[in-house]
C-alpha cells in the first residue's frame, strides 16, 4: 500500500494542475533544447575538424619550396621546380607540369633547395 501511494503522489505531481497556465518559456526551451544539442554536437563532429583540416592543409601550401617531392590530389608524384602565388611547376620522370598549388595533397620528402633541373 504504502508504494501503491508513492506512486500515486509522484504522478500526480508530474501531471500539472487543470487550473495552471503552461510555462511559455519552458515550453519554448523544450522545444529549442534538443535543437541546440543537435547544433552543438554538428558543429564539434563536423564543422571544427573541418576547419583544422583546412588549417593544416594551408599550412602545408605555404611550406612547399623548390626541391620537395610532392604528391598531388590526382595521384602525380614529383619533384617541385619553382612555386608562384598560385601554381607549383613539378617534374615528373620526363614531364614538366604546371599544377595549382591547391592541387598539392602531400610534401612526401622535403628536399634540397638547390635540386637540379632535368
Amino acid at each position: 500500500m504504502d508504494l501503491e501511494h508513492s506512486l500515486n503522489f509522484l504522478l500526480g505531481m508530474a501531471q500539472p494542475a487543470t487550473n495552471a497556465q503552461p510555462d511559455p518559456v519552458r515550453d519554448i526551451l523544450g522545444l529549442v533544447g534538443p535543437l541546440l544539442c543537435i547544433v552543438v554536437v554538428f558543429y564539434f563532429m563536423a564543422i571544427r575538424p573541418q576547419k583544422k583540416r583546412e588549417r593544416a592543409h594551408t599550412e602545408l601550401l605555404k611550406s612547399v619550396k623548390r626541391g620537395d617531392k610532392i604528391a598531388t590530389s590526382g595521384g602525380i608524384i614529383g619533384f617541385v621546380t619553382s612555386v608562384s602565388e598560385k601554381t607549383v611547376t613539378i617534374r615528373s620522370v620526363d614531364s614538366k607540369l604546371e599544377i595549382s598549388k591547391t592541387a598539392v595533397a602531400e610534401i612526401t620528402e622535403r628536399g634540397a633547395a638547390d635540386s637540379k633541373e632535368s
